[in-house]
């Protein structure tokens, strides 16, 4: 059936399927699915570019680590405080809830990653990224770019301040909403080391109709992707607080969404 004539109701009995088969096979002793499908058919575009083969090693890469020697670099001196206040990056004070999102970046052991390249990007408070591709017709907003990033400290800490962002139609089928939610995209120990997901804000009625976070088919792997409230990080007569710890290698670990279309 064309993406045009798909209605949510036709998305949200293909959720239900893929996740009760799932459960059955979970039921029947298979392992929980922390890693969702890169094929999950609610979500077209994903069954359009899954890969249908094999990946193929290229003739003469003796050494893959090769590829660190071309691939940029950062350090301490290219972070400042503004990027990670997308608040205080323009001339005026942007629209919207004022809010403060942090957390600690830890290994599968618990142990902090200090030095952690943090990068995010969003919509404003109305919905709407500001990108040439982006043509919803919600207002931009002049003083926010949406796009900020920092570095974790010694205890695998990192903070931002930034804008609640809206939720905005997206064209996966008729009248799909994509819930509010922050792209987050972390660099290890070297530039190919990297992991981009999605923190989404907890409460969301649009949690349900959503295939993107839905093809995440284990709940508590779901559960993980969803920031919490945290009174201890909002700070007085500024910001709320949320708070939101991101796991990195292992069977726990945050997992990467697969890229949307706008």
């Amino acid at each position: 059936m064309p993406t045009q004539q798909l209605t949510q109701h036709h998305i949200s009995v293909e959720i239900a399927e893929a996740h009760e088969a799932v459960a059955k096979a979970v039921a029947e002793g298979a392992p929980a699915p922390h890693h969702p499908p890169r094929d999950f058919t609610p979500y077209r575009s994903s069954v359009l570019r899954h890969p249908q083969q094999p990946l193929v090693a290229l003739a003469g890469a003796a050494d893959p680590e090769a590829a660190e020697l071309y691939g940029p670099v950062f350090g301490v001196t290219d972070i400042t405080d503004l990027d990670s206040d997308l608040t205080r990056q323009h001339q005026g004070e942007p629209l919207g809830e004022r809010i403060t999102v942090g957390g600690r970046v830890l290994d599968r052991a618990g142990r902090p990653v200090r030095g952690q390249l943090v990068e995010l990007w969003q919509a404003n408070a109305s919905g709407r990224y500001a990108h040439q591709r982006d043509q919803h017709p919600a207002p931009l907003d002049p003083h926010f770019t949406g796009v900020g990033r920092c570095l974790t400290d010694d205890q695998g800490a990192y903070s931002f301040t930034t804008v609640k962002p809206g939720a905005y139609p997206w064209r996966n089928h008729l009248n799909a909403w994509r819930p509010a939610h922050i792209h987050f995209s972390l660099f290890g120990t070297a530039f190919t080391q990297r992991l981009v997901t999605q923190m989404y804000f907890p409460g969301d009625p649009l949690f349900p109709y959503d295939p993107i976070l839905q093809s995440v088919t284990d709940q508590a792997a779901r559960d993980r992707l969803v920031a919490t409230y945290d009174h201890t990080l909002s700070r007085p007569e500024w910001s709320l607080g949320y708070r939101w710890d991101i796991v990195l290698d292992g069977p726990a670990a945050t997992l990467p969404d697969p890229e949307e279309n706008h």
